[in-house]
């Protein structure tokens, strides 16, 4: 059950706020919007204000912001395609800005929290190889061997890839670099020298991370798509609806924290792939509009719906394959 609930909390968050997103900019873009709905199915509410119907609909699986003259002529001034495309393209691009706004927004309740990890040394494990070669709290570590430390999950990353019983750590005190040889220690499967970061704590810092983190996400979201690109990364090895669903299902057995870990993982990650250029996507939209404004006139009814009726089955097959060969596999 607590799997449900968070697996629902999730998606239709993310969902609702995308298309909450939509909904804004077509507003403050002059355009008509008809009906915004959270969830998907049969209508259990509604409620008409203004031009727009407001609804509750019974599966808690999505949402939508159903635009005047969205996929249909209309002779509405206001209707979706009768705006200008600038108008168009922010109301399109809006939904994945919400996406990475919410990404932002859980990852800096996150570091609210709990704080934010420094490279600076806050606390020396007793006995440990740090302490051994004269490391102390305050110390700030800038590089290990020859690699720069920019925030403290650097430390563990490098000590780990550097593979070798000890590596040359550069830290700065009282304004002075020094550097020493630091035996490395596994315990617990994991390698480490023995050093625990200092917390930083204040709104600032929070903010600051929950950019961090969600540029973070982007970056490696890009890096994922390059390797699936270029053959490093098979398909199957993503997850699908069913293995997100598991992921979330496990975060919420430690807490609310890592829910919104998750949420803001797959926010920043739905904000990424609804920009790429494929048709039935925001990114696919959007390069319909840019082809509009190079031919000085919208591609036909018929050629467009053809394009995103094939983008939608190469989406939709994705799904399918990466559920079957991976999730399911798993």
């Amino acid at each position: 059950m607590t799997t449900i609930i968070s697996a629902i909390f999730v998606f239709l968050l993310v969902i609702l706020l995308h298309e909450a997103g939509h909904l804004v900019a077509a507003k403050a873009s002059g355009i008509k919007v008809n009906e915004f709905a959270v969830g998907m199915g049969p209508k259990i509410f509604g409620k008409q204000k203004g031009e727009t119907l407001y609804s509750l609909r019974a599966l808690p699986i999505g949402g939508y912001c159903a635009m005047e003259g969205e996929g249909e002529d209309s002779e509405d001034p206001r209707a979706f395609n009768n705006v200008s495309i600038g108008r168009r393209m922010v109301t399109i691009l809006a939904g994945a800005f919400m996406n990475f706004v919410l990404a932002i927004v859980a990852f800096t309740i996150i570091a609210g929290f709990n704080g934010v990890p420094s490279t600076t040394i806050g606390e020396i494990v007793p006995g440990s190889p740090a302490e051994q070669m004269g490391f102390v709290p305050g110390d700030k570590v800038v590089v290990i061997d020859h690699t720069e430390i920019k925030e403290f999950s650097d430390i563990p990353k490098t000590i780990a890839a550097a593979q070798k019983d000890t590596v040359r750590v550069y830290a700065v005190r009282e304004g002075r670099l020094y550097a020493q040889n630091v035996k490395v220690e596994e315990k617990d499967g994991q390698k480490m020298i023995g050093i625990k970061p200092k917390i930083n704590r204040g709104a600032t810092y929070s903010v600051r991370y929950g950019f961090k983190q969600t540029a973070n996400v982007v970056k490696e979201v890009f890096q994922v798509l390059g390797m699936l690109f270029t053959g490093k990364l098979a398909l199957s090895r993503l997850s699908g609806p069913v293995g997100v669903i598991k992921v979330i299902g496990q975060s919420a057995k430690f807490g609310f924290l890592n829910v919104l870990a998750i949420l803001g993982l797959i926010s920043a990650n739905l904000g990424v792939v609804n920009l790429l250029p494929i048709p039935a996507l925001d990114g696919g939209r959007f390069v319909m509009l840019l082809i509009e404004k190079l031919r000085g006139k919208p591609l036909s009814e018929k050629v467009e719906y053809y394009i995103n009726l094939v983008g939608f089955i190469f989406v939709f097959s994705i799904m399918i394959y990466v559920t079957i060969f991976g999730d399911l596999k798993r």
